[in-house]
């Protein structure tokens, strides 16, 4: 995972340094808005503590998981190559299994909404950046036909943190890529069951941008 993780990280930089010299000439200036809708594909954790936290076996996990994840920044001040931008991010995402043998179908559902402050590189035609923010996620893993537990409708404090680079193909249009781990806090204990664990959630993002 370390390794995983610094590659992450030396991507983002070479992505950075890429768009920002980029530019020639004078080019616009990032801003004032975007919107971004992308597809989002979370790694679901299928790790034992958090069967144990919903009553389930850990191979009734779900493996697999897709979603939407719907973004808005301003972009409210400039310092030398730096735009900061305030913002917000939805996720929602979700994953189901097949009822195996000696196991049952479950489906799980991740919603997130954190505020977001953003530092941008590069230029109106095209720019990456890095973002982070805090703010309460709803974690789901309900069995077909049985009732949530007091845990599927918890509000957990989440923190993200990430980066990506939107590409202007045309005026208006860009498309976008994100890389982006969402920090989860433990759950509570639900009666006799322990509460789900600490979870950082890598979510992957690919769409496009709208500007002005």
């Amino acid at each position: 995972m370390f390794t995983f993780r610094r590659s992450i990280a030396v991507f983002l930089l070479l992505l950075c340094s890429a768009v920002a010299s980029d530019a020639q000439g004078p080019p616009p200036r990032i801003g004032p808005y975007v919107v971004d809708v992308r597809a989002a594909f979370p790694r679901f954790p299928t790790d034992a503590a958090v069967a144990e936290s919903r009553g389930l076996a850990q191979a009734e996990l779900p493996r697999g998981a897709i979603g939407i994840d719907v973004n808005a920044h301003v972009y409210v001040m400039k310092w030398k190559a730096v735009t900061v931008g305030l913002g917000g991010q939805l996720l929602h995402a979700r994953a189901h299994t097949e009822a195996s043998e000696g196991g049952r179908e479950v489906r799980e559902r991740l919603t997130v909404f954190t505020p977001q402050l953003s530092l941008n590189f590069g230029s109106g035609d095209g720019w990456s950046y890095i973002s982070g923010g805090i703010g309460p996620s709803i974690w789901s893993i309900v069995p077909d036909g049985a009732q949530p537990l007091p845990a599927d409708e918890e509000r957990l404090r989440t923190y993200n943190y990430g980066g990506g680079a939107r590409w202007f193909t045309r005026r208006h249009l860009a498309v976008h890529f994100d890389l982006r781990f969402h920090v989860i806090a433990p759950g509570t204990p639900s009666g006799a069951l322990p509460g789900s664990p600490a979870v950082n959630l890598l979510v992957l993002g690919a769409g496009v941008s709208l500007k002005p």
